[in-house]
């Protein structure tokens, strides 16, 4: 062995760097193996774990992600049009919307508008983008502390929370949830670009924790008001059935296809068809 490599021993031994007999750093109890941030490196079988879980999780859903911006022409088209019947909606039912936030505020104490973190979609980075929805208040105020008890009573399969006799839910909630009026302030969130007209519904990031890789393809394109899941059965649909409605929507879409599910809503939104 040579001197070198015996000096710098000792002086690992004598420094901040020390590491007993146990093999383990100096003041680290958790056994992991201490690297510099930029060294692609898990120091954990769990970390190694979730790290792959992660890949996989992307993989398919950056084939679709590809796909779709490809198709520039489309894109938009689609935002010019959400900005502008977006614009049209807030500017409709701003005198409405005003009315009934009052209604609300007197059935049940509390903010009238409801802002809930949602996910859309995935970043260059491959993290998911959260972003706040706003909706009309349906539930009473705290009802999300309240979830965790009612989980036994979940009604559907999968990562998703549906109950169709919920007990959180208000007189005027009830009825605006049936014809999706409490989803009415999201067209600010389009405006905004968090979202768009028609697309996937954004998932909450809890749900998106407990996604497989199939589940995740449904983030490759911007969430939207309204899609192939309202217009196809709503809360009579499973998570399953849900997935499969998206994911043939992202691969159809197009300006009739968005156009259709549209018209297809309004319908929904009169009739009431599939609310929980």
């Amino acid at each position: 062995m040579s001197s070198e490599y015996m000096g710098e021993m000792q002086s690992g031994a004598s420094g901040t760097g020390a590491v007993p007999e146990d093999g383990m750093p100096a003041g680290r109890e958790d056994g992991v193996v201490a690297a510099p941030v930029h060294t692609p490196v898990a120091g954990t079988r769990r970390a190694a774990e979730d790290g792959e879980r992660s890949v996989r999780r992307l993989s398919l859903m950056r084939s679709a992600e590809a796909y779709d911006r490809e198709r520039l022409g489309y894109r938009v088209a689609k935002r010019a049009f959400d900005i502008a019947f977006s614009a049209a909606v807030i500017a409709v039912g701003l005198v409405p919307g005003a009315i009934l936030c009052a209604a609300i505020a007197i059935d049940s104490p509390g903010c009238p508008l409801y802002g809930q973190r949602r996910v859309g979609r995935i970043g260059a980075d491959g993290r998911p983008r959260e972003f706040t929805m706003w909706k009309f208040r349906s539930m009473v105020k705290g009802a999300d502390k309240m979830k965790d008890e009612l989980m036994a009573s979940n009604e559907v399969e999968g990562p998703m929370f549906k109950m169709r006799d919920d007990p959180r839910v208000t007189r005027i909630g009830r009825f605006i949830r049936r014809h999706s009026i409490d989803e009415f302030p999201q067209f600010l969130n389009v405006l905004l670009g968090d979202m768009s007209v028609v697309g996937p519904r954004p998932p909450l990031p809890e749900e998106v924790a407990e996604y497989d890789e199939w589940a995740m393809q449904r983030l490759a394109v911007k969430p939207g008001l309204t899609g192939p899941w309202q217009v196809g059965g709503r809360s009579d649909v499973d998570f399953d059935d849900m997935v499969r409605l998206d994911l043939g929507y992202i691969a159809r879409r197009g300006v009739m296809t968005d156009l259709k599910l549209i018209l297809q809503t309004v319908a929904v939104v009169f009739t009431g068809k599939g609310a929980a």
